[in-house]
């Protein structure tokens, strides 16, 4: 079926999920995810594979084994692209992502080689500030609070060197239009605007 956005219904189960996060809940209302969250959101990976890659869709399950917080389920529903990309609905609306979250010792050697170079570098920095202009957030999940070690702190790029990963990402609070078609045009055109950093990331790091 084509995808025609997510229905209010979607959004008023993770609002109850967030107030009554059980398996009583999860159970009485399993029907309603199926339908209106899950659905739409395999016919939106759907569409947008021949693109941007096969879609996976994340566990609603939480891994709590090592967490305080032992809330069993998910108050979202996220699936990444092979191809690059990362899609997340909630309570409070659509998010989607593109980058690297976290890198792992090589990716960050990598990383930090290509933006100590001044063409690599400058080229990222020249994606990075088109993003921003583009009202799209480059951020990380991680930081040092200084440039890491082996590089002047007065780098001139030293922001980036303090990336522990470097991700485009976009938010968009719930409104009428998440229940339409739209929802996929700007998935899409947000996922076009991160392209260029993915290209980067692929050269030069991934």
């Amino acid at each position: 079926m084509a995808f025609h956005g997510w229905p209010a219904e979607a959004l008023e189960f993770y609002e109850g999920l967030e107030a009554d996060n059980s398996r009583t809940y999860w159970t009485a209302h399993k029907h309603i995810y199926d339908r209106d969250v899950r659905g739409p959101m395999v016919e939106l990976l759907t569409e947008l594979e021949p693109e941007f890659g096969e879609g996976k869709i994340f566990r609603p399950n939480r891994d709590v084994r090592f967490s305080a917080d032992k809330s069993p389920y998910k108050t979202t529903i996220a699936a990444t692209l092979d191809r690059g990309g990362y899609v997340q609905l909630s309570a409070d609306g659509l998010a989607a992502g593109s980058g690297i979250y976290m890198m792992d010792a090589d990716q960050l050697s990598r990383y930090r080689h290509a933006v100590d170079d001044d063409e690599t570098g400058d080229e990222l920095r020249a994606l990075v500030d088109e993003l921003i202009k583009q009202d799209v957030e480059v951020t990380a999940r991680e930081y040092l609070k200084t440039a890491p070690r082996g590089y002047a702190k007065d780098h001139p790029r030293v922001e980036l060197l303090r990336h522990k990963g470097i991700i485009a990402w976009r938010h968009w609070p719930a409104e009428a239009w998440l229940g339409t078609s739209a929802a996929k045009d700007t998935v899409v055109e947000f996922l076009r605007l991160a392209r260029p950093l993915n290209d980067w990331l692929a050269e030069y790091v991934a």
